[in-house]
């Protein structure tokens, strides 16, 4: 039997027929539209709510995307016999939007954050010293927090010595502080073709000249630095060499040591970027295990634990270079917070810091499997431990457009533009970490699949 269903839609942020979509999610959560009910024909439904047809039967075709609904030819549209979970997602933000672009890890409860941040803290107030962490500390660290840095460094790296560590206030400062004492104004820093969009506003400031340099499916290509090398004669090259952002590729050892025979051959110092090292269990080993004295390598806890705790260690090629890297950090931000850098360390020390790592590992690889499923059929360059992917646009897409009709359908995405050092290719980055659970990713991945199967010319029909 069909109920009088007669929504109204709220005067709110976002399409129409992500509003529709959201109400009738409520509806069905809240008990007013049992499983069985029978919906208004679409055109009623559009007279009602004084909105085109299109709107209205792209709101549907959402909701069976989503789950909410079943439909069949001549009988009409259902409410599923199983009250979907998926009614919670789309009331979950009222604006509709879904963001994929900030590349953060996930926090799935398996990491214990709040528990493990609480205890933590407790026992390191409780602790003798305490009030003594929480003064203005040395700008490279203090001894005992650089000394766990050196430890989880050391884990991949091999043996550090503890004066060539630095605890930094994220990898954001680390880069800025480092480039200003690696490059003068107008020097020529070379970078993968599409590189961190941080490394090219550091890089900005500093009055650095970038050189892009061509890359494949594995990185960057060692002929072509090489080429940049005898022509241009930079002072260092900067990579994102495990899990790249946004590309996802990893360089395999071969090719990190030929990049790093290039650099020492041209006295090119190597920024090594390890923001995802950690992340995948079978990662080469980076630049700084076997090229030291030449190679810069920052780690941090911002893409393996959390954002918030704002902690990055930095291996320099020698004790020097970590007295002028402090010297910079100083002037940047002063110091790391000390009660951060406290928390990093106890939980290094107690193991807390390997199992946030091992959770959020398990976690991506749950989230990549839910986009592949999404996905399938695309273009995806993706890595199971890894928080993004990377997607070209399948034709006749081009990004521009494809930005102005994300963002009219409540998805946020990072475009190529943000990455490209010359011409941007037809590509979106997809940070699959910010969505607060499976549910949620996987609504907002079914937008992102309607919208990518329907190009232009079909969006102008159902718009």
């Amino acid at each position: 039997m069909m109920e009088a269903w007669n929504p109204t839609i709220r005067d709110e942020e976002g399409p129409k027929y992500l509003a529709i979509v959201r109400i009738l999610a409520e509806d069905i959560r809240s008990g007013r539209l049992p499983p069985g009910t029978r919906l208004p024909p679409q055109r009623s439904l559009a007279r009602h709510l004084n909105v085109d047809l299109t709107t209205v039967t792209r709101a549907f075709k959402e909701a069976r995307r989503t789950g909410l609904i079943d439909a069949s030819a001549g009988r009409g549209s259902f409410i599923r016999a199983a009250s979907p979970s998926l009614a919670k997602v789309a009331t979950a933000d009222p604006s509709g939007s879904v963001d994929f672009s900030m590349n953060m890890p996930p926090q799935p409860a398996a990491a214990r954050l709040a528990e493990r941040m609480e205890s933590g803290l407790s026992r390191l107030s409780a602790s003798a010293g305490f009030l003594d962490r929480m003064q203005y500390q040395d700008s490279a660290g203090n001894f005992a927090d650089r000394a766990a840095g050196a430890d989880w460094l050391g884990r991949r790296l091999g043996p550090v010595p503890v004066q060539r560590v630095i605890v930094a206030g994220g990898a954001q400062a680390s880069l800025a502080a480092i480039l200003t004492v690696v490059l003068k104004p107008g020097d020529a820093l070379c970078v993968p073709i599409l590189t961190y969009p941080g490394l090219r506003m550091a890089a900005e400031r500093r009055g650095a000249r970038l050189l892009p340099v061509s890359a494949d499916g594995e990185g960057i290509l060692p002929d072509a630095f090489l080429e940049c090398c005898r022509l241009h004669r930079p002072r260092a090259l900067y990579l994102v060499p495990t899990l790249d952002n946004p590309t996802t590729a990893t360089i395999p050892t071969h090719r990190r040591e030929r990049i790093a025979e290039i650099a020492r051959t041209h006295g090119v110092a190597i920024i090594e970027d390890d923001a995802y090292g950690t992340l995948p269990p079978d990662a080469p080993a980076p630049f700084a295990s076997f090229a030291g004295d030449i190679t810069w390598h920052i780690a941090t806890l911002s893409k393996c634990v959390s954002p918030g705790l704002r902690i990055a260690y930095v291996a320099v090629p020698g004790t020097n270079e970590a007295v002028r890297l402090a010297a910079e950090l100083r002037a940047i931000s002063m110091m790391a917070s000390p009660l951060a850098a406290a928390l990093a360390s106890h939980w290094i020390a107690n193991g807390d810091l390997d199992a946030i790592v091992a959770a959020i590992r398990h976690e991506n690889g749950h989230r990549q499997a839910v986009a592949r499923e999404a996905l399938r059929g695309l273009a995806v360059h993706a890595h199971p431990c890894g928080h993004h992917l990377w997607l070209p646009l399948p034709p006749p897409w081009q990004r521009g457009e494809f930005g102005a009709h994300a963002r009219q359908s409540g998805l946020s995405v990072i475009l190529s533009d943000a990455f490209a050092v010359g011409p941007a290719p037809d590509a979106i980055r997809v940070s699959l970490g910010a969505a607060p659970d499976g549910e949620a990713l996987r609504y907002g991945l079914s937008l992102l699949a309607n919208l990518l199967a329907h190009p232009p010319g079909a969006i102008t029909s159902i718009v």
